[in-house]
Formats: structure tokens, C-alpha cells, sequence
């Protein structure tokens, strides 16, 4: 009896082995795509902050980008200063930011700045503008007014306190002044190109770093006059009357179609953004976001209401970003 029991024992742990599946037979514990057994994988989301100061002028076309990299990017964080283009720059040649949006090119004390501080960086056109002189909507008496006439208005010791003073068959009506303050890359080019010397300008008028307030003065006031961005007037058809300028080629309106072919003189300008050579070339958010920048610059542009690049103008951008771009930091 002992010897069946035994034998029946020994036949219910022999089967019980059977039962049990050898390593080599085992599922295994990890599961792969068959494009990962072939040694693709996917691609690891961006993160990273992205820190973006300058010109007001530009700051809708920034912002408008950076809405839009975050939706296909929403790990990377990027803000956006509005200081001026002068109170980008220092930050930026300080070490503060990553990006610095401008309305001009950069200056040589500004290319100085950055080499005390050892800041390499590269310039980046990504829209073009034109610089919009506006009056009150209601005004009926100026629709076009000469470089000349302008000048007279804005240069430093300017006498012009009515539009009579300006042509006699203006009304005596008070010019109220409105425009960007000294850091202004708009100042900068404005005088420039009106006055004839950057920098050059009356003091007696209200001064800005912030463009709405100068939509907001010169729809406020009957006999108002100041100068922004063609975005600005676009976005406030209602407020404002933008009038043309005449060059010496006759009156010109600014448009996206006179900026882009060159009618709108002397006022068109090219709108740039300078990157900060280490974090383009260490940092994927930062050349991700730019490269997202130029090759969505024309709808970016068109819908934040400035006129795109041409495609060489793009083209050199980019070739830029990619590293065929002078340094213009090591200058």
C-alpha cells in the first residue's frame, strides 16, 4: 500500500513539471514595436523656458509665434518683454535673454556691449514693416504729407505748434504729438530717416514705449499726429487715419503691397530678431522655435499684420539658424 502511494506521488510531481513553462518559452516582460526592434524610437518632447525681450513693434509676431510653437511644443515656455528695442539690447548684451526683438539693426555701442560681456549672436530678419504717420479718423483736412513737411514738424527746435503753421490751408487747429520714447528702435528709425539723423527730435511730445498709447492719444485728440507700426493701424482702422507719405515720388500709402515692393519711402524697415549664439547652438527649444518661426513667417506675418519676408530675405535666415550665418558677436 505504502508503494502505491509512493508511486502516485511521484506521478502528481512529474506532471506538475511538465506544467511549467521553461524560460526560453516565457512571454517576455517588455513589449516593442517593431520599429523599436529595428532601432527606431519616438521622438522625446522639447522643454526649456525661452526668454524674449525687445521692440514693441515686434512683440506680436514673437508672441503670435510662440502661441503657436506651444500647441505642437506645449513643454517649452516662452516669454515676451516689451522694454524697447535700446532696453532689449542691454539685456540682452548683459546675458539676460535669449532672444532680442528689434525694429532696426543693432548699433555699434550695442555690438560693443555684447563683446565686453563676451555675447556672440546672429541677426534674423523675420518680417518687413512700414513706419505709419496717423491722425485722428476724423481729421479732413491731411491726407498726404511731404518728408519735408514732416521734418519741419519733428525736427529738434520745431516752431510747428498748429496745422496752420504747417500749410496755410490747414486749420489752426493744435498739433498734439504722440511717439516712441528713446528706446525705441521706431525712434531710432523714424528720425533717421525723417530728420536725417537717428536720435535727432523735438522733446515737447508725448512719449511712449508702449504703442497703444499713442493709438489711444491720437484717436483722443482732434488735431492729433504721431507715428507706430503698420500692424497698429491695422488693428485700429477705426481709430486712426493713416496718411500718405510722399518720398519724392509722389504720395504713398502704407500697405503690406508698398512695403513689399519698395514704393513706401522712406519708411519701410526690415524687423529682426538677434539670438544669443549658445543657445542656439546648445539648446534644441531655441533653434526648434526659431526654425518654426521662418518657415511659418509668411502666415505668422500676414496674421499679425506686418508683410513677410521675401523668399531671400527667408532664405538667408535661415541659412542662418543652420550656421552658415556670420557671428556677427565675434566682430
Amino acid at each position: 500500500m505504502r508503494a502505491v502511494a509512493a508511486t502516485l506521488a511521484l506521478l502528481a510531481l512529474l506532471l506538475a513539471g511538465c506544467g511549467r513553462e521553461r524560460p526560453s518559452d516565457a512571454a517576455p516582460t517588455t513589449t516593442q514595436s517593431e520599429e523599436e526592434a529595428v532601432g527606431g524610437f519616438e521622438e522625446e518632447a522639447l522643454s526649456g523656458r525661452i526668454q524674449a525681450d525687445g521692440s514693441s513693434t515686434v512683440a506680436p509676431l514673437i508672441t503670435l509665434a510662440a502661441e503657436r510653437f506651444r500647441k505642437q511644443e506645449p513643454g517649452v515656455k516662452i516669454s515676451v518683454g516689451v522694454s524697447g528695442t535700446g532696453g532689449g539690447f542691454e539685456r540682452f548684451c548683459a546675458g539676460e535673454t535669449d532672444l532680442s526683438d528689434a525694429s532696426r539693426a543693432i548699433e555699434d555701442e550695442e555690438k560693443a556691449a555684447c563683446r565686453k560681456k563676451r555675447v556672440a549672436y546672429r541677426e534674423l530678419q523675420v518680417a518687413n514693416d512700414g513706419l505709419s504717420v496717423v491722425v485722428n479718423a476724423d481729421n479732413d483736412w491731411v491726407d498726404c504729407l511731404t518728408v519735408d513737411q514732416l521734418k519741419k514738424i519733428w525736427q529738434p527746435g520745431s516752431k510747428v505748434r498748429s496745422w496752420k503753421n504747417l500749410d496755410p490751408s490747414f486749420p489752426d487747429e493744435h498739433i498734439e504729438l504722440y511717439g516712441p520714447g528713446t528706446d525705441s528702435g521706431t525712434f531710432d528709425y523714424f528720425t533717421g530717416a525723417i530728420v536725417g539723423e537717428e536720435g535727432a527730435s523735438r522733446s515737447d511730445y508725448s512719449a511712449t514705449e508702449d504703442d497703444n498709447v499713442i493709438v489711444n492719444g491720437v484717436s483722443g485728440g482732434d488735431g492729433a499726429l504721431g507715428y507706430i507700426g503698420l500692424s497698429y493701424v491695422e488693428q485700429n482702422k477705426g481709430k486712426l487715419k493713416a496718411i500718405a507719405v510722399d518720398g519724392g515720388d509722389g504720395c504713398v500709402e502704407p500697405s503690406a503691397e508698398t512695403v513689399q515692393d519698395g514704393s513706401y519711402k522712406p519708411l519701410a524697415r526690415p524687423l529682426f530678431v538677434y539670438v544669443a549664439a549658445d543657445a542656439l547652438e546648445e539648446r534644441l527649444e531655441v533653434s526648434s522655435f526659431l526654425t518654426f518661426l521662418l518657415e511659418n513667417q509668411d502666415s505668422l506675418a500676414r496674421s499679425a499684420l506686418f508683410v513677410p519676408l521675401t523668399e531671400e530675405q527667408a532664405t538667408k535666415s535661415l541659412t542662418a539658424i543652420e550656421g552658415a550665418g556670420i557671428d556677427a558677436g565675434s566682430e
